[in-house]
């Protein structure tokens, strides 16, 4: 009769119950969607398009225009700023009220990307407007009749699908090697 160690197995044994303990599951399933959220909210603040910025004369009260009268700037007409370019770009957000979005339903997790710019809806998916119309801030006349979409989280989202397995089999080998060699 031959006597079998089977210490190793059962310790072997004993690491996958902990690391299949629901607590355990939940950190690690909650690591992986920080790391793709993550991700996914910097390829959308890449790819949002930033605007220029505009900018219109100041004036006297005589309704001449202002300008500057010492320095370097000297003569040089005062300038007021309309609106500034990045407003769309810094509008995302996944945090309300400081924490993260996150909703589980059943085993599936989600994340909520939000944009409360007005317009961040028209350069997602493109829009209509009048040909012709004069838009004093951008100093021009409207040509087409519609605005293609940017698309910047769609394409992202896209991105981030794609590559999601391969980012999550490395931090599952990485989770396991951790747990089971100690690394």
């Amino acid at each position: 009769m031959a006597k079998i160690d089977t210490s190793e197995l059962k310790k072997f044994q004993a690491q996958l119950q902990q690391i299949a303990a629901p607590a355990e599951r939940q950190r690690f399933y909650e690591d992986c969607l920080g790391d793709l959220t993550a991700r996914f909210l910097r390829k959308v603040i890449k790819r949002t398009p930033v605007g220029k910025t505009a900018y219109e004369p100041m004036r006297e009260k005589d309704g001449s225009p202002a300008t500057h009268r010492r320095g370097k700037r000297k003569g040089e007409v005062k300038l007021r700023r309309l609106s500034g370019g990045g407003t769309l770009r810094r509008g995302w957000s996944m945090l309300l009220k400081g924490k993260i979005r996150v909703q589980r339903i059943g085993n599936t997790y989600r994340v909520e990307l939000v944009n409360n710019t007005e317009y961040a809806s028209y350069v997602e998916y493109g829009h209509r407007q009048t040909p012709g119309r004069y838009v004093p801030a951008l100093g021009k006349r409207l040509k087409a009749a519609w605005v293609e979409g940017q698309f910047p989280m769609t394409l992202s989202a896209r991105e981030v699908e794609s590559t999601a397995p391969a980012i999550l089999a490395r931090k599952i080998q990485r989770y396991f090697e951790e747990r089971i060699h100690g690394k």
